[in-house]
C-alpha cells in the first residue's frame, strides 16, 4: 500500500506550507518521507493539494437526524443518489441518510466530520449510524449542561464528583467532549419555560446558566479533555443575543490557558443587535471584536445559504418558537433526565429581511475575526443551511466581488444594518485549509489530521485548480466548482475519490475519549450511579453501557 502524489501545489498550514509544489509520499495509512519504486503515482501537476477536511460541526447521525428524515419526505426527492457498482443508492438534500452522507463529503475532499450533540440515553443509536456512514471518521459529543444528575452536582457544590459524573458518562457512552446547549434552559423547559440570561435561576436547581458553564469548563479542564466545551449559549436565535454571547465568552476569562477554554458554536445564530425582529440588525463585528481580544475561545460560523434546510437542535424552547414564528411542522422531544430537541423546517429567503441579516452575521464574523485559527467554516448543517453548501461558503470568504452580487439582491435595510460591505478581505487559500482543516483538527486536538507531515493519516485531497493561476477574487466560479468535486481524495493511503467518483467506501474510524482520571473515582462515580439510575432512567444501568466492541472501528484517544 504505497502511493506518490506528485507535483501538487501543497497547502499544510500546520507545517507552514503555502503553495510549494512538492510529493507526498504514502505506506500503509500514513505519510512518509518516501515511498519505493513500485508505488502508485498520481499526477497532481498544477493541481490544488491539501489535508482532508476536518468538521467539527455536522448533525450527521442520531435520533433527532433520523426524525429530521422522517419529517421530510420533500426532501428525499430533491437530490436523490442513485446506485452504481461501488455506491449504495441514497436520499435527502439537506437531511441525507448515512451512505449518501459520508459520499457527498468524501467528493468535497472531507475525510473527518464530528456529530455536536447526541443525548446519553441514545448514543448507541448515534453510534450504529455513525458506524454506517462510509469513509468519514467520527465522533460524537454527548450534552450535558441540563443533566438532572449533573445539575445535582452542581447545585451541592461537589464539582469533583461532578467530574467522575463526566468522565464515567463519556467512557460509557464513547464520546468525545463537552457538549452545552442553552445551559439551564432545558431543564426550564421540562416545566414550560426557558431561561434567558447567565444569571437566571434554573427551576427547581437554584443554579444559573454562568454556574453550569464555569463548572462544565473547569471539568473539561481537570479531564484534560482534547476538545473544550462545545457550547451553544442562552438565548439563540433572538434579537438582542450578542450581548449575551459576549457576556458568556467573558464568564469563563479567567479560566484561561495556553489554549482555548471555550468553543461557542454556530455564532451567526447568536450574533443579533435590536430590539425586535422590525429592528434587529447584525452584531458579527461586535463579537470577532471580543474574539479578536481574548485568546481564550474559538467560534465557528454556522453560515447561513439561502434555500432550504431543516433545523434540528437539543434546545427545546427555541424550535418551539420557531415553530410559533412559521407555522410548519415541528417536532419536539424530551430525553428522559438529559436533554430535550425539536426539528422544524425551514426556507431561507433572500428577500426575507430577518433571513438576509442572518446571512450577512456569519460572513461578518469570518472576515472579522483575524486569526482563522479560531474561527471555523461550518452551516451547522442542517440548520443554516446543508454541508455541501461549503464550496460556496468559501467562494464568499475568499471574493468580495462574490459576496457583494448577493449583497445587491437583499434588503436595503439589511444592507444598512450590517457591516459586511465594508469588510474587504478576502481569504487565501491557506487561509481556507486553516479554517476547514487544519484549525479544526488541532481545536479537536486530533494531532494526526488536518496536515500532511510525516507520520500523518493519509488523509488528502486533491482539486483541480491551479492556485497559481487562479485569482479567487476574480474566479470565485471556478474556485466553488473545484471545492465541490474533489479530482482524488485519499482516505488512511487508500483511494476513495477518483475524478470526481466514489471508487471505493471503506468503513472510517469512530474517535473517542478516554478521560484523564483515576479508575477508583471512576468506579465510585458508577457506584454512585446504579441507584441513579433505578430512580431517574427508564433502563437499566448495564445495558446503557456502550461496549468499545459495539463500535465497528473504535479509536481510543487518551485525555491529557
Amino acid at each position: 500500500m504505497e502511493l506518490l502524489i506528485k507535483n501538487g501545489i501543497v497547502f499544510d498550514p500546520l507545517n507552514g506550507i503555502d503553495g510549494q509544489k512538492m510529493d507526498i509520499a504514502i505506506r500503509d495509512g500514513k505519510v512518509v518521507e518516501s515511498v519505493s519504486s513500485g508505488a502508485r503515482v498520481i499526477d497532481a501537476s498544477n493541481l490544488m493539494v491539501m489535508p482532508g477536511g476536518v468538521d467539527l460541526h455536522s448533525h450527521i447521525a442520531g435520533s433527532k437526524v433520523n426524525a429530521g428524515r422522517l419529517m421530510r419526505p420533500e426532501d428525499h426527492f430533491r437530490d436523490p443518489e442513485a446506485k452504481t457498482p461501488t455506491t449504495r443508492s441514497g436520499v435527502g438534500s439537506t437531511v441525507p441518510s448515512v451512505f449518501t452522507t459520508g459520499y457527498r463529503y468524501a467528493k468535497m475532499g472531507y475525510t473527518t466530520v464530528f456529530e455536536p450533540a447526541t443525548p446519553m440515553l441514545k448514543a448507541r443509536h448515534t453510534h450504529d449510524e455513525l458506524d454506517d456512514i462510509p469513509i468519514l471518521d467520527k465522533a460524537c459529543f454527548p450534552l450535558f449542561g441540563n443533566d438532572v444528575i449533573l445539575l445535582e452536582y452542581l447545585k451541592a457544590g461537589r464539582i469533583e464528583e461532578a467530574a467522575g459524573y463526566v468522565a464515567w458518562m463519556l467512557e460509557a457512552v464513547k464520546g468525545y467532549a463537552i457538549k452545552i446547549v442553552n445551559p439551564g434552559g432545558l431543564e426550564a423547559w421540562n416545566w414550560g419555560g426557558n431561561v434567558l440570561g447567565l444569571d437566571e435561576e434554573v427551576p427547581n436547581f437554584g443554579i444559573t446558566p454562568r454556574e453550569i458553564v464555569r463548572s462544565l469548563c473547569k471539568i473539561s479542564k481537570m479531564l484534560n479533555l482534547p476538545h473544550p466545551i462545545h457550547l451553544h449559549p442562552n438565548n439563540l436565535g433572538r434579537p438582542g443575543n450578542y450581548e449575551t454571547t459576549i457576556e458568556t465568552m467573558d464568564c469563563v476569562r479567567d479560566l484561561a490557558g495556553e489554549k482555548p477554554v471555550i468553543h461557542l458554536t454556530h455564532v451567526q445564530f447568536e450574533g443579533y443587535g435590536g430590539r425586535d425582529w422590525l429592528s434587529m440588525s447584525s452584531e458579527g463585528v461586535e463579537i470577532a471584536n471580543y474574539v479578536n481580544r481574548h485568546g481564550h475561545v474559538s467560534i465557528d460560523l454556522g453560515q447561513l445559504v439561502f434555500g432550504n434546510a431543516t433545523t434540528m437542535t437539543a434546545d427545546g424552547p427555541f424550535q418551539f418558537q420557531l415553530y410559533q414564528l412559521t407555522g410548519n411542522k415541528w417536532t419536539n422531544s424530551d430525553v428522559e433526565v438529559e436533554t430535550s430537541a425539536g426539528v422544524v423546517p425551514y426556507f431561507y429567503k433572500r428577500s426575507n429581511y430577518v433571513n438576509a441579516i442572518q446571512w450577512t452575521v456569519g460572513l461578518e464574523l469570518a472576515l472579522a475575526v483575524r486569526d482563522p485559527w479560531r474561527v471555523f467554516l461550518t452551516t451547522d448543517h442542517p440548520n443554516a443551511g446543508p454541508f455541501t453548501a461549503y464550496p460556496k461558503v468559501i467562494a464568499w470568504l475568499m471574493s468580495r466581488k462574490a459576496r457583494e452580487r448577493v449583497l445587491s439582491k437583499i434588503p436595503r435595510m439589511a444592507r444598512k444594518r450590517s457591516n459586511l460591505s465594508s469588510l474587504d478581505r478576502e481569504y487565501s487559500f491557506s487561509e481556507i485549509a486553516v479554517v476547514t482543516r487544519a484549525g479544526t483538527a488541532r481545536s479537536l486536538g486530533l494531532k494526526n489530521k488536518g496536515h500532511l507531515g510525516v507520520g500523518a493519516d493519509a488523509d488528502v485531497a486533491v482539486y483541480p485548480l491551479n492556485p497559481r493561476e487562479v485569482d479567487p477574487s476574480k474566479d470565485y466560479k471556478k474556485v466553488r466548482k473545484a471545492f465541490g468535486n474533489a479530482v482524488w481524495v485519499v482516505k488512511e493511503g487508500q483511494v476513495v475519490v477518483e475524478k470526481g467518483e466514489i471508487k471505493t467506501a471503506p468503513r472510517g474510524k469512530t474517535f473517542w475519549v478516554k478521560p484523564d482520571i483515576e479508575e477508583d473515582v471512576l468506579r465510585l462515580a458508577a457506584a454512585n450511579l446504579k441507584a441513579k439510575f433505578r430512580e431517574y432512567y427508564t433502563v437499566e444501568f448495564d445495558n446503557f453501557i456502550i461496549p468499545e466492541d459495539a463500535l465497528a472501528r473504535p479509536q481510543v484517544l487518551k485525555a491529557g
